[in-house]
């Protein structure tokens, strides 16, 4: 270190303090965000700022040693603070604190190392930039990989329906904003690894939807979506980009803390799904309930007695009698008309009226086979009376 760097290092080390109170006041004056940062935030950055300046000092009498700038400068402040500092702002802050520091090089620096000063300053400043992305970068990445295991825990607690206080703050923490409606799809994940195919899964359906989450589970990939409107608008583009084989959308739940019902109703849809080669792509998961029967599921055995056999046994016997002939003649009207000795008409007029209490047309063959299969589960619930010894 020559003479003039000495006398410069000298009077820079004098002028550290005044220097870090002119930026903080640069700082005030030219960044509205700083000014509007609470005390604790701003004390931070303020000794950051008087961070960095130190550390240029002690840079500056050993230009030779390595620049540990991360270490030096922003592990001054603590980790929070870079979520509540954008990196952009950092760089303005760098900005503000070079500029200051380079007013002051005639005030701090003889003549003859002025120059060599302001290089000095230009090469830190650069330095601390490249850290100030790297900081951000690695902390992206962190909050990247952390918010994964976050989310996965949170589709996972909602299959096994632990939907309580805990959960409504890790999906909050994940940017869940609480809207009423809420769906889930449930599908393969596409070609890729499971990094990549829930980004690009994610991204999309953050742009279809107000609120959405995706998680893996084995072989199925299940997305969560909360809408105030129908999330289920989202379902159509999101489905091109899932797997091969069926994608299953699973009933319209009130919000997050029932989506657990949803999830396992078209998780179990997908299972069934391949009983049924010709259903659509996106199918929902109610469509699916014959299937889902034969394959085992309780609740679809309870949903199918529930919206179809009891409403026909509350609607009185002839329609039950009538859509049961109907079936067992081969869906015949006339046949199911000699079979109960009535008109054909009467026959369709029944039919009609199973269709507007059940939701289901038994004229359709997909519907009525939904509706051949509630008449067994009925029948099979019913007690049968208790009989004397003959």
């Amino acid at each position: 270190m020559t003479d003039a760097s000495e006398e410069t290092a000298e009077r820079l080390h004098r002028a550290v303090g005044r220097l870090a109170t002119a930026a903080l006041r640069r700082l005030d004056e030219t960044l509205p965000w700083y000014r509007a940062m609470p005390p604790q935030d701003r004390s931070w950055v303020g000794l950051v700022a008087q961070a960095g300046i130190s550390a240029f000092l002690a840079w500056y009498r050993d230009p030779e040693g390595p620049l540990e700038i991360t270490a030096d400068v922003f592990g001054t402040a603590p980790r929070e603070l870079t979520r509540s500092v954008s990196l952009s702002q950092t760089l303005e802050l760098v900005r503000a604190v070079v500029d200051v520091v380079e007013e002051n090089v005639a005030s701090i620096a003889p003549a003859d190392g002025r120059q060599e000063l302001r290089e000095a300053v230009l090469r830190y400043s650069r330095e601390v930039a490249f850290a100030a992305a790297q900081v951000y970068a690695s902390a992206a990445e962190a909050r990247g990989a952390w918010d994964a295991r976050l989310e996965a825990l949170v589709v996972d607690a909602l299959l096994r329906g632990e939907a309580d206080e805990v959960l409504a703050s890790r999906a909050a923490a994940l940017g869940w904003q609480g809207h009423e409606h809420v769906v889930v799809v449930a599908g393969t994940p596409p070609p890729g690894t499971s990094e990549d195919v829930a980004d690009e899964l994610r991204r999309l359906a953050r742009k279809a939807a107000d609120d959405a989450l995706v998680g893996l589970q084995g072989e199925h990939l299940l997305v969560v979506l909360g809408s105030s409107g129908d999330p289920r608008d989202a379902v159509a583009g999101l489905a091109a980009r899932l797997g091969a084989g069926p994608v299953v959308v699973g009933p319209v739940v009130p919000g997050l803390a029932d989506a657990g019902r949803s999830a396992r109703a078209a998780l179990a849809g997908l299972v069934a799904a391949r009983a049924w080669p010709q259903a659509p792509r996106p199918v929902a998961a109610d469509d699916l309930l014959p299937e889902r029967v034969l394959a085992g599921d309780v609740t679809a055995r309870r949903a199918l007695v529930d919206r179809a056999w009891t409403p026909l046994q509350d609607a009185g016997s002839a329609l039950a009698e009538t859509l049961s002939a109907y079936l067992a003649t081969g869906r015949s009207v006339e046949g199911t008309a000699r079979a109960l000795f009535v008109h054909p008409n009467t026959v369709r007029y029944r039919l009609r009226r199973v269709a507007e209490v059940t939701g289901w047309d038994p004229l359709s063959p997909r519907e009525a086979f939904v509706l051949q299969t509630a008449v067994a589960l009925g029948l099979l619930a019913d007690r049968p009376s208790r009989r004397g010894p003959r």
